[in-house]
């Protein structure tokens, strides 16, 4: 997949695509709709995905508490999955969100970018203000000379799928639920950091990555799928990890520390990521040393039988 920073400098080859246009955060059920549209309306067409970065949000509240369910890396590794060819990661800065929708509309996608055609979803707005809709982006397009497709929203049972609705179950610690709603179990991504420790002393080496910018998922212990993306180790596994602030040992940052179950090897700078599936119990606090180690083999032998189940 080719990602593309400036919609100012494009290349011809690059131009003419076929794009889901929108955030993206966690590309959930309705985001691949989206995705699977942009791809069957100009099936000859490249199939591309024009996004932001940072997500306007962080640009407008930077002091806002983190909401994001994916980092941009994780986000392009989701996406070429699916099967983008092009991705379109625009720098979202004063210049582009002062921009009114005619003029993003046709300083970026028609001069700009040169797309062929563009899906977006039915609540989306863009422009300055948020003040343009789907139904603007249709009118422009006839007059500019794009094809516009609006995605409907997606229900599941009760409720609308949406990245807030995610946030929502990680926040109850209900992974499953998220995983349902995204259709791929939510996953952290993020390069194995040095720590204090304390794993490898009580025989339960961790491999330890921050999650700064992250939406926090409710703290305490996870059975949990892993796969290694690069290095010597490179695989999947599964495994037991706990995430917050470790109050057995006063911390204050949290992070997500993940011991991988019948593993033996050095971790330290390789990028992994962690697939939340269960939840198994709440942070805790133990009266010594021996009531932690007790209480981490019987995480390990419940996340290794939830594991072994799926």
């Amino acid at each position: 997949m080719q990602i593309i920073r400036d919609f100012q400098f494009v290349e011809p080859e690059d131009r003419g695509a076929s794009v889901a246009i929108g955030n993206f955060d966690g590309i959930h059920v309705g985001h691949q709709s989206v995705i699977e549209l942009a791809r069957s309306v100009a099936p000859d067409a490249p199939l591309g995905v024009l996004t932001f970065e940072p997500h306007p949000r962080e640009y407008f509240a930077p002091a806002a508490p983190p909401f994001r369910l994916m980092r941009d890396t994780a986000r392009a590794h989701r996406l070429e999955k699916l099967g983008v060819e092009k991705l379109y990661e625009l720098p979202f800065n004063a210049s582009l969100a002062g921009l009114s929708p005619e003029e993003f509309a046709r300083n970026v996608i028609c001069d700009g970018l040169g797309l062929s055609h563009v899906v977006v979803g039915a609540d989306f707005c863009f422009g300055k203000g948020r003040s343009g809709t789907a139904e603007d982006m249709v009118r422009f397009g006839k007059v500019m000379g794009f094809g516009v497709t609006i995605a409907p929203l997606m229900e599941r049972s009760d409720d609308v799928v949406s990245s807030t609705a995610i946030r929502k179950a990680l926040t109850d610690g209900r992974p499953r639920d998220a995983a349902a709603m995204l259709g791929h179990w939510h996953r952290i991504e993020g390069e194995v950091i040095g720590g204090e420790q304390r794993g490898r002393e009580l025989g339960f080496p961790t491999a330890n990555m921050s999650i700064e910018g992250l939406h926090p998922p409710r703290f305490g212990v996870y059975a949990v799928l892993v796969d290694v993306l690069d290095g010597p180790h490179q695989g999947s596994y599964h495994g037991a990890a706990s995430v917050g602030v470790r109050p057995m040992f006063n911390g204050e940052i949290p992070n997500i520390e993940t011991f991988l179950l019948d593993f033996s090897g050095d971790l330290y700078g390789s990028t992994l990521s962690v697939g939340l599936v269960d939840y198994l119990r709440p942070e805790m606090t133990f009266d010594g040393l021996d009531g932690l180690i007790a209480q981490m083999d019987a995480d390990c032998d419940k996340a290794r039988a939830l594991l072994a189940a799926l």
